[in-house]
């Protein structure tokens, strides 16, 4: 297929404001985010075949004024009656408005936020690549030997964040050090950067080649980001963890609670709403204890359940063989709650080496079914003593099926659905759901035993406390051991886990509340729904219309939730 030229910001600027419709507008959109994911709410590289992402200051200029067009043009039209139409200009517009209001507040100056950073987009690029023929492949390696311009251009951007007050604490720093020192120290044949060209036969001059690249040009590019990170950066490092210490940090959080939750609460609110959530889940906490038998106080059972070597893998092997088994325990339920499921199966896998110590414990990575990828379910086996299994079915539901895996393979087959609403990154309604599908595994009875039970209360709380911790942190001056707090009296997660989530909720503000805002939604919506149709509530209805959206605002999810209660209540009169 030929895929129609990419317009100009030239070209964007020159389009009559009266001269195009919606469908149009939205074209010339996702074609735009083809070159620049991130302005369309992804969080992934660029696909482009050569090159990385330009995000100089010069860059971003460009870019926002093709963003600001589209807003000018977008806005010209008049606005549809209610249906998808209405939907699409509704959602682009308040997408385009985020994008250019995070431009506006020069985010690229955070060039990385902990184990995510400019120092990992060569290597999430190259599990995306596919080399088919020797084109491919030089194509692949001329990209490589780029790597340094694209870092340096990463350190222009952190250089003006020492001089402007916007850097990282210190607890960042050293998680984006690890990453980078892990990277260094891998053998260059050994490097992920090499798995595109896998398919060459040992001893091909191109695999050659591609290794001495890595060695050559990579490897001291990445020597010299780890000696600026380690080194100048850090001497400037913030010396708060709050994102309210920084010039214009407070406004900027409040930026990201409205981008990331897509409603207009408020920190303090959120807060409230956290504080409320950790109290819930703690009396049922107790209720869980109490049917297990246990004698002793909480503090007590928690000991329990982090030392007990029963609950905890003895190789990395068995930690991804129980995963494979509680997938396809909760495949056999998934037919009685969904109509409508998708065709793309998962893979469980284990999170790669390079990046499993500064890693969360499990994420699911999606895939592509028409280039006969899966999806991925992505288990850290490092730290065993660390990785309970009690934990297991919760972050299988959450991760995999029905949560990210289900949503998400089966948003790709709404092909019907633009772009920006099948692969944004929209968190209240991505995470939202997912921790659902976590509180919906007791209902289809994933959870076996009192101490799976306590494991899926815990992974909630650890949600609950993100809404109190991340506002604690950011708004109301919080200290790293107050924000830990919340998490070793409360749930059941091993030390590592705290202090990474702790690190990426400190690198990255805001995103961490927007898991409890959506779930919270989805089940006030589905209690509506319950209590309005009564017995003819259909939970698989109601399901395949939540992953019918692809993904969209709260509100909007509101109304279409009071719409098809409002129809399925007509028809059945």
């Amino acid at each position: 297929m030929i895929r129609a030229a990419l317009p100009s910001i030239a070209l964007l600027l020159a389009a009559p404001l009266s001269a195009q419709g919606l469908p149009d507008v939205i074209d010339d959109y996702e074609r735009f985010t083809e070159q620049h994911p991130r302005e369309a709410g992804r969080s992934d590289p660029s696909s482009a075949r050569e090159g990385w992402p330009r995000e100089s200051p010069a860059a971003m200029a460009e870019r926002r004024a093709g963003l600001v067009a589209l807003r000018d043009r977008l806005a010209a039209i008049e606005s549809p009656p209610d249906g998808e139409d209405a939907i699409n200009r509704d959602y682009l517009g308040e997408l385009i408005g985020w994008r250019i209001e995070g431009i506006d507040f020069d985010e690229r100056r955070f060039a990385f936020v902990a184990h995510e950073g400019f120092y990992n987009t060569p290597y999430y690029t190259a599990r995306s690549v596919t080399v088919r023929n020797e084109a491919d492949a030089r194509a692949w390696i001329a990209r490589l030997a780029t790597l340094p311009a694209y870092f340096a251009e990463q350190r222009a951007n952190l250089e003006r964040g020492i001089a402007t007050g916007w850097t990282q604490p210190e607890v960042v720093v050293n998680v984006a050090v690890g990453v980078l020192r892990n990277q260094i120290a891998r053998p260059p044949a050994e490097d992920p950067l090499l798995d595109p060209l896998k398919a060459l036969p040992v001893g091909s001059a191109l695999l050659a080649e591609a290794t001495r690249t890595i060695a050559e040009v990579v490897r001291p590019a990445q020597r010299d980001a780890l000696a600026f990170i380690d080194g100048p950066y850090r001497a400037r490092a913030r010396p708060e963890i709050g994102i309210a210490s920084i010039p214009e940090g407070r406004a900027y959080y409040h930026f990201l609670l409205r981008y990331y939750t897509t409603t207009d609460l408020t920190a303090e609110q959120i807060h409230d709403m956290g504080l409320a959530e950790v109290r819930r889940i703690r009396s049922e906490m107790e209720q869980v204890i109490a049917a297990a038998g246990f004698r002793g106080t909480f503090a007590e059972w928690l000991h329990y359940l982090r030392t007990d070597p029963r609950f905890y893998a003895t190789s990395r092997e068995q930690l991804l063989e129980r995963a494979s088994a509680v997938a396809k325990r909760i495949d056999g339920v998934l037919p009685r709650y969904f109509g409508m499921l998708p065709r793309q199966p998962f893979a469980v896998e284990p999170v790669p080496r390079d990046v499993e110590e500064g890693y969360t414990t499990a994420r699911y990575a999606g895939g592509d079914f028409s280039r006969g990828f899966p999806g991925r379910f992505l288990v850290n086996t490092s730290h065993l003593d660390q990785r309970p299994l009690y934990e297991l079915p919760a972050l299988t539901l959450h991760e995999a099926a029905p949560g990210h895996h289900t949503h998400m393979a089966r948003t790709g087959e709404l092909t019907h659905l633009p772009a920006f609403r099948r692969e944004g990154d929209m968190l209240a309604y991505r995470e939202g759901w997912a921790l659902y599908a976590e509180r919906l595994g007791h209902e289809m009875g994933i959870y076996r035993d009192p101490y799976e039970a306590f494991g899926s209360l815990s992974t909630e709380m650890w949600r609950a406390c993100r809404m109190v911790v991340d506002t604690g942190i950011h708004v109301m001056g919080w200290s790293y051991a107050q924000a830990r707090a919340c998490f070793t009296e409360n749930t059941a997660l091993a030390d590592i886990n705290i202090d990474t989530e702790l690190a990426r909720y400190i690198g990255a503000p805001g995103g961490a509340v927007a898991y409890k805002v959506g779930e919270l939604k989805i089940v006030e919506l589905r209690r509506r729904a319950e209590q309005r149709l009564d017995d003819r509530f259909d939970i698989r209805a109601f399901h395949d219309l939540i992953l019918a959206q692809g993904q969209v605002p709260m509100r909007v999810l509101e109304n279409l939730v009071d719409r098809w209660i409002a129809e399925r209540s007509a028809r059945q009169r």
